[in-house]
């Protein structure tokens, strides 16, 4: 390889990405599956079939017909780890929109503010890069809207666009707010719940008292609520139970009925027409009490994770949850039953897709973190409908899927290779693993007249295993074989997946990634890989561009030309290894997959996690397509005479149609 190949530098790619845009401006279209992890609702104040939904990646949904079904309103600080636990509407101007972000695992996060109803948002400065982990207005004055971040509690007295720290500054105690209420009257009187215990202020800030007597120390508080006409009554819900005050906090009471396996209670709410029932969202499901917290009754099933409560107040017999994986759960019934409402919403992370082979508007996709929500969602009309397929999957995350030579569907999971039989998924247990090396014969046994006799070396034998609970990395088909790069080694299937052995010839090791195209196959780790160019019988060791410094994807194309991306970019050799070149016009950093489309003859590349481009690479003249996507896409795949995508947070996006793409010789 030529150690002087120069790669573009960001600003060149920036400025390449940058003029795309004005020829490739049609966004794709995201088609689901539909569900997800739904975070938070509010509604507008003056149309309660208006309602406004949260996510975990930075988008906000909006219903116009009271969650019959969802359309994206906005993209938040245009990132995909915002997660959105708080929105709050003005009761006097309804398209003034405050949303509070944090980001898991760090203290960033922001109050974004929209005054046109989310068509337009700013990034309210005074809280540029605090964790907002509670956000609640004032019912007796809109424009008092307060806080709770990682480092206290702020108030804003205009409405959001300016605020102050109102709890000590810097204290070892009030910080770390998880929960927020102002008292129904007295703006004044604020209760905050950190990850501690609950706090309590009269005078706006001023001073904060301890509330303590009756909780169990260090309970992390994550809901307050205080009722709306007895501001006495005040319930809180912490990791350690639920507990009632009719003092005001300065007493509380823990409420019993609630087993402790589901004590962790993210919402409580009450019933606007009927305040002796209160619903408390656990990550246990949804619990109700209908006499203020003397006895409670679970009216879903204990898998239901819910993030939070809605309760139609001009109707509360329809409520709704937002739920990790199951999205929005909807009933009519006051709790007693749900269904999903999750039309239009989809935060589904999608990691495999495969087409069927014999009618490609057929397609599949793998999901991961949804476990029994989740699994694997197929399409029959081109990824515009889809319908989960996961029986007998056992809420394994799948991470790969392919498909045999007789039709049958394959997926790799963490825990083994599945394969689809009717309608349901079976474990695979034909899988055999390579004969340990043949042991050195031992010394022979002199008798008389001094004969040696040579020990007996039995030959190893390849060894059959059950219960194969390997991860499998990446699932590829050339000619009649299947190829699986799993975490014990790379193995090899001739019977559309019923059967694998593993591949002989070198030592096992944890593969990546497994591409193949007729006979030839190439198979990697992240710093080594190795190609066959006899359908998996013979393996030779090849040595990757060296200015890639870890593989994240590889493909072999029909004339046997090698692809492999990492961070550094793209790199094909045509000499099965020997040497690698760049493509010229290809400005592309961080790759995530690359995809050989024998009916187009193109190589098809995602890349980046924060560029919306899609790149195709034609052959044998290899001249560069664009297609500016308007998503961060994953991988990108061919579905007839379009294009469909696969987001890293929010689903199938698909082409709309085939002129928003450029072409760029590159030769």
């Amino acid at each position: 390889m030529n150690k002087h190949l120069r790669l573009p530098s960001k600003l060149a790619l920036l400025l390449v990405l940058s003029s795309l845009q004005a020829f490739a401006a049609a966004n794709w279209l995201p088609f689901g599956p539909d569900g997800g992890d739904a975070r938070a609702f509010a509604a507008d104040p003056h149309n309660h079939s208006h309602l406004y939904l949260g996510t975990a990646t930075g988008w906000m949904y909006e219903s116009q017909n009271g969650g019959g079904d969802w359309k994206r309103l906005a993209w938040i600080g245009k990132r995909d780890d915002l997660v959105l636990d708080s929105i709050v509407l003005n009761s006097t101007d309804a398209k003034r929109i405050l949303v509070g972000a944090w980001v898991l695992g760090s203290p960033d996060g922001g109050i974004f503010l929209s005054k046109d109803g989310g068509a337009s948002w700013e990034n309210e400065a005074d809280m540029h890069g605090q964790s907002i982990r509670a956000l609640t207005s004032a019912p007796s004055n809109p424009n008092i809207v307060v806080a709770g971040t990682l480092k206290g509690v702020y108030r804003s007295t205009d409405g959001g666009e300016h605020w102050q720290l109102i709890s000590p500054e810097g204290s070892h105690e009030l910080h770390e707010v998880e929960s927020i209420a102002i008292d129904p009257v007295d703006p004044q009187i604020i209760y905050a719940g950190t990850w501690h215990l609950p706090w309590k202020t009269v005078d706006g800030g001023k001073h904060w008292t301890n509330m303590k007597e009756g909780i169990i120390d260090d309970s992390d508080v994550f809901s307050i609520i205080v009722d709306p006409k007895d501001s006495k009554t005040v319930y809180a819900s912490a990791c350690s139970g639920i507990y009632k005050s009719q003092t005001g906090g300065e007493k509380f009471q823990k409420i019993q009925g609630i087993p402790s396996t589901a004590r962790r209670t993210r919402v409580l709410m009450q019933d606007p027409k009927n305040l002796n029932i209160v619903f408390a969202g656990t990550t246990e499901g949804l619990w109700r009490t209908v006499d203020s917290g003397a006895t409670w009754q679970r009216t879903t099933g204990p898998e239901v994770i819910i993030n939070d409560v809605f309760v139609d107040p001009t109707n509360t017999s329809r409520m709704m949850l937002a739920t990790d994986r199951g999205g929005v759960l909807v009933s009519n019934d006051g709790g007693n039953s749900f269904t999903q409402s999750n039309s239009g919403f989809s935060a589904r992370e999608i990691t495999s897709y495969v087409a069927d082979a014999s009618n490609p508007q057929t397609v599949y996709v793998g999901v991961v973190n949804d476990k029994a929500l989740g699994g694997v969602f197929a399409s029959t009309n081109g990824g515009l409908n889809w319908t989960q397929k996961s029986v007998g999957l056992e809420g394994h995350d799948v991470v790969s899927l392919g498909q045999g030579t007789d039709g049958s569907l394959v997926a790799g999971t963490r825990h083994g290779i599945y394969r689809l039989q009717g309608e349901t998924w079976g474990r695979v247990k034909d899988i055999t693993l390579n004969p340990p090396p043949a042991p050195a014969p031992r010394p022979g046994k002199k008798v008389a007249g001094h004969t040696t006799v040579p020990t007996t070396v039995h030959k190893p034998v390849a060894k059959p295993l059950t219960d194969f609970q390997a991860t499998i990395n990446g699932i590829a088909r050339g000619g009649d074989a299947l190829y699986a790069a799993t975490s014990s080694g790379l193995f090899r299937s001739v019977t559309s997946g019923q059967s694998w052995k593993e591949v002989p010839g070198f030592e096992p090791r944890s593969w990546n990634f497994v591409a193949a195209s007729k006979s030839s196959v190439l198979a990697a780790s992240l710093n080594s890989a190795s190609f066959s160019s006899d359908g998996g019988e013979q393996w030779s060791p090849i040595k990757l561009p060296e200015a890639i410094d870890q593989v994240s994807a590889l493909a072999v194309d029909d004339a046997g030309g090698l692809w492999v991306g990492g961070r550094q970019g793209i790199f094909v050799s045509d000499d099965k290894g020997a040497t690698w070149q760049t493509i010229k016009n290809l400005f592309l950093l961080d790759v995530n997959s690359i995809f050989y489309d024998a009916a187009s003859q193109r190589v098809l590349i995602a890349a980046g996690s924060k560029n919306t481009i899609a790149f195709g690479v034609h052959l044998p003249d290899r001249t560069v397509q664009y297609w500016n996507t308007g998503w961060n896409l994953r991988l990108v795949r061919p579905m007839g005479d379009h294009l469909v995508g696969a987001t890293w947070f929010d689903g199938v996006v698909i082409q709309p149609r085939m002129v928003d793409s450029k072409e760029v010789a590159s030769h």
